[in-house]
């Protein structure tokens, strides 16, 4: 099983570096640089030569050659789990991975033929991050820790206050997502003010969605300083709530220096990506800390079910388990009548 953990995290990190392709995509405006899929200017993807890979195309080929390897190891991910690990709602989840990134491949074709409609587009970064959260989950259930590690951590309040963090943090990537691919990102060209006032003095489509994404940056920021103050209080002593907590508050500062320099620098393409990159690092730790949170709950519904995939009994060996051992030691006699095969005597 570690081997398998640690395809797992190759997978989730290669997530990351397929949502920073295609952060690149966006932040360059190389959508529509190379306009046919799924092949490239005719070529089979990757045969296409490489003295061809200029301007725009780099970005966009590069793009689309990142997301066929990361398909192409998910499936690889779906079916070793399936093989590997006996939990049946982890071999679900493999093969929601996988399903997850066929949709995702889809969408990014659709993306091009369509001419990059804004609703495809949001949906498809919205997935990007989906999918970078069930490869996440992935290495975190199959990781040693989750299995043998300390006793959970049974806690209804961190539970709810790490979902709504979590939930949060998806939202604000959405209203990201939008103002990108609504061309509204320097809707408001001024920071931390809005036209130097709290407020902006003028509303169109575009500032509304500016300025909400500037105050659910705001929400997102409180919801985590609350989330780590009650970890830090509450569980000081779990390094395993701790760390991804006090990790959350680091990322979201920084998170909110580069969406401030994104606006400094009039959405200079790579401080744009980073911003892209480091949004789908903070929703990754707070998916980790949820799921932390929610371990004894998970950890509880897992003890339900045997490694066969049959319910438990309760207190007892799962219905599949018991029949079996009583096969073994039922047997017939010389004589065709029933007895024990143990012992071997006759009814």
């Amino acid at each position: 099983m570690i081997w398998l953990h640690r395809y797992s995290r190759l997978v989730a990190a290669s997530t990351v570096l397929l949502i920073a392709a295609g952060g690149m995509v966006t932040s360059t405006g190389s959508g529509l640089s190379v306009p046919d899929w799924p092949n490239t200017y005719g070529w089979f993807m990757f045969s296409f030569p490489v003295n061809k890979w200029v301007g725009g195309i780099l970005y966009e080929h590069s793009h689309r050659l990142i997301a066929s390897t990361v398909g192409f190891l998910t499936i690889i991910l779906a079916f070793w789990i399936w093989r590997a690990d006996p939990r049946p709602w982890v071999r679900k989840l493999g093969f929601a991975a996988l399903g997850a990134v066929i949709l995702q491949g889809v969408l990014g074709g659709m993306t091009v033929l369509l001419g990059l409609p804004p609703a495809v587009s949001i949906c498809h970064a919205g997935l990007a991050q989906l999918f970078f959260c069930i490869t996440l989950s992935l290495a975190v259930f199959t990781s040693p820790s989750w299995r043998e590690g300390t006793p959970a951590v049974d806690d209804l309040l961190l539970r709810r206050l790490t979902i709504m963090t979590t939930a949060l943090v998806y939202v604000q990537i959405l209203l990201g997502a939008t103002m990108r691919h609504t061309n509204a990102g320097m809707a408001i060209p001024t920071f931390p003010l809005a036209f130097g006032h709290i407020l902006p003095p003028a509303w169109t489509p575009a500032i509304a969605i500016h300025f909400a994404h500037r105050v659910g940056a705001a929400i997102v920021a409180i919801a985590i300083i609350t989330t780590t103050a009650y970890v830090r209080v509450h569980h000081g002593s779990r390094r395993e709530l701790v760390r991804p907590a006090t990790l959350l508050v680091v990322l979201v500062a920084v998170q909110i220096m580069l969406g401030a320099f994104v606006i400094w620098s009039a959405m200079q393409p790579i401080i744009n990506t980073i911003h892209v990159v480091n949004g789908a690092l903070v929703l990754g730790t707070s998916l980790v800390l949820t799921l932390r949170a929610h371990r004894s709950r998970l950890l509880t519904a897992n003890a339900r079910v045997s490694p066969d995939g049959a319910p438990r009994m309760a207190g007892g060996p799962s219905a599949v388990t018991s029949a079996f051992r009583a096969a073994g030691h039922v047997g017939l006699s010389s004589d065709g009548s029933r007895g024990s095969a143990a012992k071997g005597t006759h009814a």
